[in-house]
Parts: C-alpha cells; structure tokens; sequence
C-alpha cells in the first residue's frame, strides 16, 4: 500500500469518526429535555460542531481539545445535558500525541466551568447542577480517555524502538559482510593482479631497451592489469565505505571537478539556484553520479571538456554532465555497472536518470531528484 493511500484511508477513517460522534451526540440532544429556551438551534450547531472538529485530532489535537471542550461548555450552557463524548475522544488524541500536560490543563478548566454551564442555563437547582455536571463529564471516562492514549502511544514509542534496533543490527551484519568481502577480495586478487601487472610492466621495458618489438598480446595484457588494477582498488573503496566518516554531498562536487582537472580535462562547474538544506541523501547521490561520470570521461570517452551543471530549485534538485568525447547517437552505450548504480541510486530516491550520446557529439548525464522525498 503506498503511502497515499494510507493517508486517503485515515482521513476517511477521521471523518467517519467524527461523522459518528457528530449525529451520536445530536440524536442524543434532540431526545433528551431541555428547557426551551430558544437556543435550540445554537445547541444543534454546538453539537455537531464538537463531534466533526474530531476529524482534525491527528493534525491539530491540542486545537480539537480546546474546541471541543469549549463546545461541551457551550451546549451545557444552552441547555442541553448531553455528555461530552467528543471531548472525550479529544482527550485521547492529545495525549496519545503526546500533549498530555495540555490535556490536564484542558480538563481541569472544563470540569470547573461544566457546573457553572449547567447552572447557568437553568437546567437544575445549584446541588442538581454540580451532580448533572458531573455526570456529563463523567471524571472517570476522563481519566480512562487519556490512559488508553498513553498506552498507545507507549505501545507505539516501544515498536518504534524495536524496528530501530532491528534496522541497525541488519545494518551492522551488512557492514561486517562487506568488510569481509572486501577483505577476501583483497587477499585473493589484489596479490596476483600485482603480480601480472609488474611482470607485464618489466617484459614490456625489458623488450624496449633490447630494440625488440612488443607483441599486441603484451602490450594487451599490461593495460589489462592497469584497469584491473583500477577497477579493484574502486571496488575496494566501495565495500569498506561504511559511511562512518561525514557523507560526501554538494559542498565535496567541487573537489571533484578539480580533481578531473587535473588530468588534463577541461572541467567546469556550475551551481545554479538558492542553496537550501539538501537532504544528506541526496547530496550524497549527486556526489556518487558526478564521481562515476567524470571518471566514465577519463576513462572512455576521449573527451577535452566536461561540464557540471546543478540546479537547485525549491523541490527537486536537477543535474546535468555533458563532454564533448566520441559517443554519438548512432552508437549506443552498452550499460554499465556504473550507469546502473547511478539509475539504482536515483530510482531509489523516486528521480529521474537519463544518460545518452547527445546530439552534437559526446555523451549526458541528467537526473533529477525531488527534496521532499528524500527527507
């Protein structure tokens, strides 16, 4: 179920609550006796008024409690001896949210001015009044009311604890199995890919100095080792990243772009928009694609320029890497487990990604990742 639908189905789920309450208290009012004072139609209105507010208690409690109570008053003081169950359910809210000194204070208040209400719409003499008062607000379902809330909400703090610390024991199995890989993969093949690269780096100087011509198959073999070299050192960086240092975002691209200077690439960078607090999610994933696109141009696409352009717009943050290498649209790319993890990276934050040749000439990289989902 995603989570719009949760949403849909607890806000019918609210207004079928207060829809209950709302004729509940109504039918009641209009069965039992009251003075006729002609305040009928206000007491109706107050009525319906306290049980539909109850549609608004998960996002407003503490403003449902206030209304609600205010309309038992109300209603009491027009002349109609109806309980206040919308209030108590008000109670329940609150405190199941947390509020539970606000819902004190609330009840306190109501319970004193209940009496007063009742008192001052004639319904019954000064002893009569307080006990009817009473027994419109019974103190016991009150008290009732705001326990089931706070079991509740214990009941739900405790299960928000148990799926925490269920998440970080998988996180930390998952982290020991990386380190292990990582550590497996380096005492297996890092050795004997050292071993074939040196020995393919020594025949190769060993036949230049002797004036003797290096083989297609050698000099094959050399590269071969270098990029398998490359490749291992990336996959280990990669395994042993537990994210226990501060995660790489925005504030680490220009680093980045610098670096692929370096090798000889024209780089540039351009930020475009406000900056805003960017969820450390998404940074890190604008990192990561701009990582693995410059390191694509370095290493295929016999490129002279690159540029970096990001946009950051007030709900989504857009990207942009282009250069100027030997991919055109009549080739297509054949994907990679690069472009694969940058599309698995921005699935996963509901973006978009699109890396294709462009038009007039070298390769693009675009992706666009919303802010509000990744919070």
């Amino acid at each position: 179920m995603s989570a719009g639908e949760i949403r849909v189905r607890a806000l019918v789920g609210d207004w079928g609550i207060a829809v209950g309450v709302a004729g509940t208290l109504l039918v009641t009012g209009a069965s039992g006796q009251h003075p006729a004072t002609g305040r009928d139609l206000l007491g109706y209105a107050l009525l319906a008024a306290g049980g539909l507010a109850l549609a608004a208690r998960r996002r407003a409690p503490v403003a449902v409690l206030a209304v609600t109570g205010l309309c038992a008053i109300a209603y009491q003081a027009a002349g109609f001896d109806v309980p206040a169950v919308a209030y108590l359910f008000a109670v329940y809210a609150a405190v199941r949210a947390g509020h539970r000194v606000a819902a004190v204070a609330t009840s306190l208040t109501v319970l004193a001015a209940l009496p007063l209400a009742a008192l001052a719409s004639g319904l019954h003499d000064t002893g009569e009044a307080f006990a009817q008062a009473r027994g419109a607000l019974e103190i016991a379902w009150l008290v009732a009311a705001g326990a089931a809330g706070e079991a509740l909400r214990q009941a739900e703090r405790r299960a928000d604890e148990a799926e925490r610390t269920r998440e970080e024991t998988a996180r930390r199995r998952a982290d020991e199995e990386r380190l292990r890989i990582a550590r497996e993969l380096h005492d297996a093949l890092t050795h004997q890919i050292s071993v074939i690269k040196v020995q393919a780096d020594v025949a190769v100087h060993v036949a230049r100095r002797r004036g003797e011509a290096v083989s297609e198959a050698l000099l094959a073999i050399q590269e071969a080792g270098r990029e398998a070299a490359r490749e291992l050192r990336v996959t280990l960086e990669a395994l042993r990243d537990d994210d226990t240092a501060p995660p790489r975002g925005l504030d680490d691209v220009p680093e980045l772009v610098e670096r692929a200077g370096r090798t000889g690439l024209k780089a540039t960078l351009t930020i475009e928009g406000q900056r805003q607090d960017v969820p450390a999610a998404v940074g890190r994933t604008v990192y990561r694609i701009v990582q693995e696109s410059l390191t694509n141009i370095a290493r295929h696409a016999d490129a002279g320029t690159a540029s970096v352009r990001i946009d950051c717009r007030p709900d989504a943050l857009a990207l942009r890497i282009d250069d100027d290498g030997k991919a055109t649209p009549a080739v297509k790319p054949t994907p990679g487990v690069g472009l694969q993890g940058m599309r698995e990276r921005v699935t996963a934050l509901g973006g978009r990604l699109r890396a294709e040749p462009r038009g007039e000439g070298g390769f693009t990289v675009q992706a666009e990742l919303p802010l509000d989902r990744a919070s």
